[in-house]
């Protein structure tokens, strides 16, 4: 990528001024990546600014043919996208190739989410140890199903982001946007048993520190908290994806089939658009059907 300024000036653009995460930085780096190799290896000589609609989607039907998967070769359309995009803006460009690109269609997949019956017996029938460690991953699968926060936000989480008189925690985002999720007076609880334990076995903590840590005392790793909440979700339920992120979907479509407005689960879940929280109000619908064809005699 050091014979490719163009790509590097695109990438510092999103790090430094659009604040994109280092996860997002990461896979549009790999793509251009990837394009820029077919570019060179296919037509030789042509520098990306100069590349046609006709050269991107021959490059699209090459993924296909590698058998790449829609979703897939959507990301890496959407990293050109905004590739030729800066560059317009930036008057480098005199027609932008993407405008004649349209990305392959991606069948919808419903979120796949833990039933509520389900998350009541990890709860219910004492499946954590009764130590520190143990302790620790209940709070970590707590506050994943009763917040909705990411994987990123629970990891980064500083003893001072906690807010106890209020019952209110702040977590910082995507892009670095920090929000304000409220939670339950028993998550209260949970949380001050959890920090009384947390300060006698590392009595040099500060307000500063990480308040999930691994045995050493410091920083957990996301890989850790991503085996912990496996670990515990396979104890209750056999859905094929069992992630932290199947916690947010659990988070909001239960919030959305007790009746929440899904606005204020909108703005928990720090979405940037009501687009993206909408996605859950499938699985309501889903349920609504599987209800009526049940009772409804005509069904």
């Amino acid at each position: 990528m050091e014979n490719h300024p163009d790509v590097a000036a695109f990438l510092s653009y999103l790090k430094f001024e659009k604040r994109y995460s280092v996860h997002t930085l990461e896979a549009y780096r790999r793509d251009l990546e990837q394009f820029c190799g077919f570019m060179e290896e296919q037509y030789p000589g042509t520098s990306l600014l100069s590349a046609t609609s006709l050269e991107i989607r021959t490059w699209m039907v090459q993924l296909m043919e590698d058998q790449i998967t829609a979703r897939s070769i959507g990301r890496k359309v959407s990293a050109l996208r905004a590739f030729y995009r800066y560059h317009s803006k930036q008057a480098h460009l005199s027609v932008n190739p993407m405008e004649a690109i349209v990305a392959p269609k991606i069948a919808k997949r419903l979120p796949q989410f833990v039933e509520a019956a389900d998350m009541d017996r990890l709860f219910r029938d004492e499946l954590f140890e009764d130590t520190f460690e143990g302790h620790r991953d209940r709070l970590i699968m707590e506050l994943f199903y009763v917040t909705g926060m990411r994987l990123s936000e629970l990891v980064g989480l500083r003893k001072c982001d906690v807010n106890l008189y209020d019952c209110q925690l702040k977590v910082l985002g995507k892009r670095n946007k920090e929000r304000i999720i409220p939670f339950s007076p028993r998550v209260k609880g949970l949380i001050e048993n959890y920090l009384n334990e947390f300060e006698e076995k590392y009595p040099s903590v500060s307000e500063k520190s990480f308040i999930f840590v691994a045995p050493n005392g410091n920083k957990i790793y996301a890989k850790a908290v991503y085996r912990i909440v496996r670990k515990y979700l396979d104890m209750v339920t056999t859905i094929d994806k069992r992630s932290p992120h199947v916690l947010r979907h659990t988070f909001a479509t239960q919030m959305l089939n007790n009746g929440a407005d899904i606005n204020a689960i909108k703005e928990i879940l720090g979405h940037s658009s009501l687009a993206a929280t909408q996605v859950y109000t499938h699985n309501s619908i889903e349920k609504l059907k599987n209800i009526y064809n049940q009772a409804h005699p005509r069904a």
